[in-house]
């Protein structure tokens, strides 16, 4: 079995996969990628299945070898990424050789970035993920000298760049009315949706809280209602006004009110946002929510059609005589 060795870690590492549905009524949130976007970018660019276990980074990477070859693709946040001193593309899948040294620096934009391994990282599962759920104990964040299994890659090719949305900036969020949103004022709701807002520092993967300029959008009547369900992508509003989108380690129950909830295709969004950016938000009706989810699935289900051979220089090539560019060259005289 290929190991990954991990020479230095930023702060915020977790092995990372779809998550754990189905254990809400059992207090424990799905989990999973912050980006799941990302992960199934990932998997199309090693033509792989998209439930394998990954590397989450949270604004900073590491540095990391391997004592066999490995293919691997970098998506999410784009980080700065070099192989034995070579700078490396983002969105795009990569040959690392047995020993060679593998280094992601900060984030440049967005928040989270993803390492994906051929095989995936095969980690003991425990409730059917392999997916580190901090706020549940399940799993923790990685630390320098850690040695990962990666699981048996069937193969296929590397050299691969795949187009994405940008979706790292901030930008417009969709949502669909919650349990409470008739519970607040028609001009409060017009004002939401009319809102820059701004994300501040204080994020995680439980979620993410939201500023901006002029008042809170607390209720009138008081902010207390009796604890229920909560999913990600819930915004709720606690008492000073400032709303939270609830990511995907946020409790399951909760007693502030809920403006809206942001539909699950714009969650890599709010999650990729960095600190500063800017976000809207915008109601759609139950209707469009589902054609939009419709249209993403779909979108997903396509990626691996998507993925298309990187041009290279061949100047920035180091090892250019190593390859073979030319092949069936004949002088005229063989007997063909």
């Amino acid at each position: 079995m290929s190991m990954l060795h991990i020479h230095s870690i930023g702060p915020g590492v977790t092995v990372q996969d779809r998550g754990r549905p189905g254990h809400i009524a059992s207090g424990l949130s799905r989990g999973g990628a912050a980006d799941d976007m990302a992960l199934a970018e990932g998997a199309a660019l090693l033509r792989q299945p998209g439930n394998l276990a990954a590397l989450e980074m949270a604004g900073f990477g590491g540095s990391f070898s391997a004592d066999a070859p490995l293919r691997i693709a970098l998506t999410g946040a784009v980080m700065r990424a070099t192989i034995d001193g070579n700078r490396v593309a983002w969105n795009a899948s990569h040959a690392l050789p047995a020993g060679a040294k593998l280094v992601i620096g900060g984030a440049e934009i967005g928040v989270y970035g993803y390492l994906s391994i051929g095989g995936g990282i095969d980690i003991p599962p425990i409730l059917g993920a392999r997916a580190t759920h901090l706020a549940a104990g399940i799993g923790a964040v990685l630390e320098r000298g850690q040695t990962l299994p990666i699981g048996a890659d069937a193969g296929g090719p590397v050299g691969m760049c795949l187009a994405v949305a940008d979706r790292l900036r901030g930008g417009t969020a969709r949502m669909l009315a919650s349990l409470q949103t008739s519970l607040f004022t028609a001009e409060t709701l017009e004002r939401f949706s009319a809102t820059r807002f701004h994300r501040d520092a204080r994020a995680n993967r439980q979620g993410v809280r939201l500023v901006a300029d002029g008042g809170g959008f607390g209720l009138a009547t008081g902010q207390s209602i009796l604890s229920e369900i909560i999913t990600p992508g819930d915004i709720q509003i606690p008492g000073d006004g400032a709303p939270y989108v609830l990511l995907p380690e946020a409790q399951t129950t909760g007693g502030y009110p809920r403006i809206g909830t942001v539909i699950p295709a714009d969650l890599p969004l709010v999650a990729q946002t960095p600190a500063g950016a800017t976000l809207r938000f915008a109601f759609v009706t139950l209707a469009d929510a589902l054609d939009i989810q419709r249209k993403d699935l779909q979108a997903r289900a396509g990626l691996p059609g998507k993925c298309k051979p990187r041009l290279r220089d061949p100047a920035s090539i180091a090892d250019l005589l190593g390859y073979q560019l030319i092949s069936g060259m004949v002088t005229g005289s063989e007997d063909i």
